[in-house]
């Protein structure tokens, strides 16, 4: 059963449609990687990964520090890398490999959408392992060009989140503006923006009834126009890269739709950095399209809790690295 293809009158076998979740900036732990070794295909992913960033990956995502862990130019790799060590843990399981074959779709929570479309075989390891290096350098530099942050806001909904933002943007200059980055669950929304308009965002939370505010230990604005510095250098990486027709629907962040045309996934994964991140409707689409069984690939279980606040009966399974 396929993405596109899945209707209501498919009900019957609904129980068949399996899905591959994919990590986001921000799941990178010290620790992560260690259960790799453990699989010689999972621990060979950090070798060939040392040769094309040209320091040992695994020593900082098991020993930290974490200041060096949270680093986007670290990070990014670090959880693309481990995410794909899951896979080989998977794999590495009784009936592993029947699980995997037996994937509809796969998507990924920002950063995870290059793990998502790896799994696919749109790309190579290698190759999407470039791309997320340039693409954690790029929004590095985005980010040091200006002050900004991004704060998860708990407890409203979007239309609240979005009055909150409004509220904050009448106090703050142009260059402060903050916007809903993440549309990630009912009652967990990320705005990001300028860090004088983050800082008011978190002092005005609790007068619109918001639960708390969680800092997020990114570099800065990301999914807003403040990362347009790395988009000319994402098109130019992205250009340079063969994408191949992913062999299962991958859904993208932009527009919460799968692409199969290479060129078409290029220009959306050029316009994710800048682009708010559609993931409650991504989230929405497969339960009602019948999805049974979903497996978290990577560190955390972040997109495990965002699938129970939409649904909590949802089967979902982490395999970490």
């Amino acid at each position: 059963m396929k993405f596109n293809s899945v209707s209501q009158d498919e009900s019957a076998i609904a129980n068949e449609f399996i899905s591959v979740l994919c990590c986001t900036n921000g799941a990178q732990a010290v620790g992560m990687g260690k259960e790799s070794q453990s699989v010689p295909v999972a621990a060979d992913l950090f070798k060939r990964a040392n040769d094309i960033l040209g320091f040992d990956l695994l020593d900082v995502c098991t020993n930290g520090p974490k200041e060096k862990l949270d680093s986007t130019v670290i990070s990014q790799p670090a959880i693309y890398v481990t995410s794909l060590a899951a896979v080989e843990l998977l794999r590495a399981r009784d009936g592993g490999q029947q699980i995997i074959d037996s994937v509809d779709v796969t998507c990924g929570l920002s950063l995870g959408e290059y793990t998502a479309l790896a799994f696919s075989g749109a790309f190579s390891f290698e190759d999407g392992l470039r791309l997320v290096k340039l693409r954690g350098e790029a929004m590095q530099a985005a980010a040091d060009g200006a002050k900004s942050a991004m704060v998860s806001i708990i407890g409203l909904d979007s239309e609240k989140v979005q009055q909150l933002c409004d509220a904050a943007n009448q106090e703050v200059d142009e260059a402060d503006k903050v916007q809903i980055a993440n549309f990630l669950c009912p009652g967990n929304y990320a705005v990001s923006g300028g860090l004088k308009g983050v800082e008011v965002v978190e002092s005005k939370a609790k007068s619109f009834k918001a639960r708390m505010t969680v800092r997020l230990a990114v570099a800065g604005a990301f999914h807003t126009s403040f990362m347009e510095p790395a988009v000319s250098r994402l098109e130019a990486a992205l250009a340079a890269t063969e994408i191949r027709t992913p062999r299962i629907p991958v859904i993208s962040n932009v527009d919460a739709q799968p692409h199969a045309d290479p060129d078409t996934i290029k220009k959306i994964l050029a316009r994710q950095v800048t682009s708010p991140v559609l993931w409650e409707t991504t989230v929405k689409t497969l339960l009602n399209k019948g999805l049974k069984k979903s497996y978290e690939l990577g560190p955390g279980k972040v997109i495990a809790g965002i699938f129970k606040r939409v649904d909590k009966s949802a089967d979902i399974e982490n395999v970490a690295a």
